[in-house]
């Protein structure tokens, strides 16, 4: 399967005054390779390359700004500017920076968190945290439209409007533009059926892509999560200020958790399911009823339900057109983390078909479904499965497992990876002792879990 940057390499664009290479700040993820033009390249003349970004959350926003700023004639086509994706908002330090995040955007530095077991049992993480540290807590409204205005001004055109579907080239011209269908929504010709001519396409359009549909990208499994916005009276949110909660207990989920996310002036309450899908109402209740006393006199302003994928599409590259973010599956299973993926997915795709495009000899390590696969493995996806399939299998593992999360060892690794997206070293003399604790701990879940089973017998 030719990937992005070999199907575009040798095509030139033409020189601009104002083109600026995108900064190759990911290229130690990639392995070497050579990039050279063949004869079936494509070649322009007269243009610049063009490229369609379907979807504006960070993945295409992220992916749109690196377009523009390599001299890419760059489309951002993203139907509701003024809406966002439910979504938790809880973002890695690490973003900030790499993505160069204003500090305003960011409405809350959470510096501690609760984990709640199911006999509500309260543990407190974050105590490893250094002063300078935090998880960013966003509004998706937010982040999102400063992304997309980020890419406007770097040169990306943002429209309004609904993608329908694409045309592919025809397989005797493969080198053919992909054609674009869409309803366009600016104030004055509201729904107008619109077509765009591209070189390729990037699908960043989520979990319900419709880029994923044209290239019969394959299914993934998906959980769905269900999310309040509730704005609670001031008094409450001082215990918010710089707090976050998650719980976890059979009334919540049944493998996934639940979470208070504090926000500008609200918390944000949720909850998720891969298994029991039918019954996430009953989940958010009970999540809700969870911390009630916290948020006593709050009113609902805002509901929000959305799919979160459980892991990547079976295809991802296909041609000149790559998915990135959700319309992929990057998606961190258990957690359900996916902001940070979704935009770096985004700005190294939109990367690749720079550094593609231009034919460079040093061009991309390996294609673009390569690229793709290193970043859409989190460090700690493999461990979150193995602590999922583990602890989320009963109430007393679960409690088993909110008392391994008040070791500090285990909550310096966590967060130290969380944080800034590397694989911590262990210390093996701490990784021994942990793993007597966590067995210790599952005995004695094991133990309350057989004497529980009495009881209900």
């Amino acid at each position: 399967m030719a990937t992005i940057d070999q199907a575009f390499a040798g095509l030139r664009r033409l020189p601009s005054s104002h083109h600026r290479r995108s900064p190759k700040s990911h290229h130690h993820l990639r392995r070497p390779t050579h990039i050279v033009a063949a004869r079936s390249s494509p070649k322009l003349s007269g243009r610049p390359l063009r490229v369609a970004v379907i979807g504006g959350g960070p993945a295409g926003g992220a992916a749109a700004e690196t377009l523009a700023k390599g001299g890419v004639e760059t489309f951002l086509i993203e139907r509701k500017l003024d809406n966002a994706k439910p979504c938790g908002g809880a973002i890695p330090l690490c973003m900030v920076g790499e993505f160069d995040l204003p500090l305003d955007i960011i409405d809350r530095r959470v510096t501690k968190m609760k984990m709640i077991s199911p006999s509500n049992v309260a543990v407190d993480i974050g105590q490893t945290l250094k002063p300078h540290e935090y998880i960013g807590m966003v509004r998706r409204e937010v982040l999102d439209a400063y992304l997309r205005e980020r890419a406007s001004s770097a040169g990306a055109t943002v429209i309004n409007g609904l993608f329908l579907k694409m045309d592919l080239p025809p397989p005797q011209d493969p080198s053919a533009p992909y054609t674009l269908h869409y309803n366009l929504y600016d104030g004055s010709s509201s729904g107008a059926k619109q077509s765009l001519s591209v070189d390729a396409v990037i699908g960043a359009d989520g979990a319900n892509s419709r880029v994923a549909k044209s290239i019969d990208a394959g299914d993934y499994e998906y959980a769905i999560a269900f999310q309040e916005r509730i704005k609670i009276p001031k008094s409450k949110m001082v215990y918010y200020e710089n707090l976050a909660e998650m719980y976890v207990g059979d009334d919540v989920s049944p493998d996934f958790y639940g979470w208070v996310f504090p926000k500008c002036d609200h918390v944000a309450v949720g909850t998720g399911t891969v298994t029991h899908k039918g019954d996430i109402k009953k989940f958010q209740a009970a999540t809700r009823n969870r911390a009630k006393e916290k948020i006593e006199g709050g009113r609902i302003i805002r509901v929000e339900a959305h799919p979160i994928p459980e892991h990547p599409r079976p295809r991802r590259v296909a041609g000149r057109v790559a998915l990135v973010g959700d319309a992929a599956g990057y998606v961190t299973k258990c957690s359900g983390e996916g902001i940070y993926f979704a935009a770096k997915s985004g700005r190294m795709c939109a990367e690749a078909v720079v550094e593609g495009s231009e034919g460079e000899e040093d061009g991309g390590g390996g294609g673009l479904e390569g690229v793709l696969g290193e970043v859409g493995q989190d460090v700690l996806a493999n461990v979150l499965d193995v602590l999922q399939k583990v602890f989320y299998r009963s109430n007393p593992a679960r409690e088993a497992f909110v008392e391994m999360c008040a070791d500090e060892y285990v909550q310096k690794m966590t967060f130290d990876s969380y944080l800034y997206k590397t694989v911590v070293p262990g210390n093996p003399l701490e990784d021994l002792k942990l793993a007597v604790n966590t067995i210790g701990s599952l005995v004695r879940a094991n133990a309350l879990k057989r004497e529980m089973d009495k009881i209900t017998l």
